[in-house]
């Protein structure tokens, strides 16, 4: 499922896991302010993680306070918070800025915590030439099961390239996962792959992954960035699961296009 939608100055929902049986029992929204703009957050039952897209914003959570400044997603690395269900969230604007926020309900207690740009985890994928090039993408984890057990989700970012492909070869995983889409212009455009369907991917455009192989292609002369955010299952837990398709497994092998020209 792939769900588009005009975004407004303030809180923009795409899925409201209260109301919307689409399976990923996560709320996901964005947040767009101004300068001057304050919002909060406080969530009895679930967990909250808030990420950074573009802009100057001030965190304050549980007697702590990030100054976060950030760009654009394309040149610049991300601030994300991942705060437990009670904590006051309260955000201040200085510029435009642009926020990615997922939820779920999780029992546990634990210290918020504060990803910078000098703790993300990245993947230089693809970078070694594999399929002449064509999968070449950046793969950043703020936190999962390794580094946060105690969440209930996993959110990241991935920096497709102009052109190029990611989340490639197609795979999947049985826990439901969201891709939510920005491009380094509005008009911008890929393509996406899932749950049997193919669709086009814009702007602020938002994939709801449930089952099937999945993977990811922008438009040559647009660089696409993608949050994904992952929600463990119950005693399943998101693992770095990948899960190839058979019919394309051959496409890891490092001479898988050695039978063609090189260009």
């Amino acid at each position: 499922m792939y769900i588009s939608k005009e975004t407004h100055r303030g809180y923009n929902a795409y899925i409201n896991a209260d109301e919307d049986d689409l399976g990923t029992l996560m709320d996901v929204g964005l947040l767009v302010m101004e300068a001057g703009d304050t919002y909060s957050i406080e969530e009895a039952e679930k967990e909250t993680a808030v990420l950074l897209f573009e802009g100057t914003v001030t965190f304050s959570y549980a007697g702590k306070t990030v100054e976060a400044d950030r760009p654009d997603c394309f040149h610049h690395e991300a601030y994300c918070l991942l705060c437990p269900k009670g904590v006051k969230i309260e955000l201040a604007a200085h510029s435009h800025a642009e926020l990615f926020i997922q939820k779920m309900k999780n029992d546990r207690d634990y210290e918020p915590v504060m990803f910078t740009p000098e703790t993300v985890q990245v993947q230089h994928a693809g970078a070694n030439g594999e399929l002449m090039g064509a999968m070449r993408r950046e793969i950043k984890t703020f936190f999962d099961y390794e580094n946060a057990p105690y969440s209930n989700m996993v959110l990241g970012e991935v920096l497709n390239f102009p052109g190029k492909w990611s989340s490639y070869p197609p795979h999947h995983h049985p826990q439901p996962e969201v891709y939510f889409y920005r491009f380094d212009y509005p008009n911008g455009f890929g393509a996406g792959f899932s749950n049997g369907e193919i669709y086009q991917t814009g702007h602020n455009g938002l994939a709801v992954i449930n089952h099937g192989f999945h993977s990811q292609a922008a438009a040559p002369g647009y660089a696409m960035c993608y949050a994904w955010g992952i929600r463990h299952l119950d005693g399943n837990p998101w693992e770095k699961t990948r899960i190839d398709d058979p019919e394309h497994e051959w496409l890891w092998k490092p001479d898988a296009n050695d039978h063609i020209f090189k260009g």
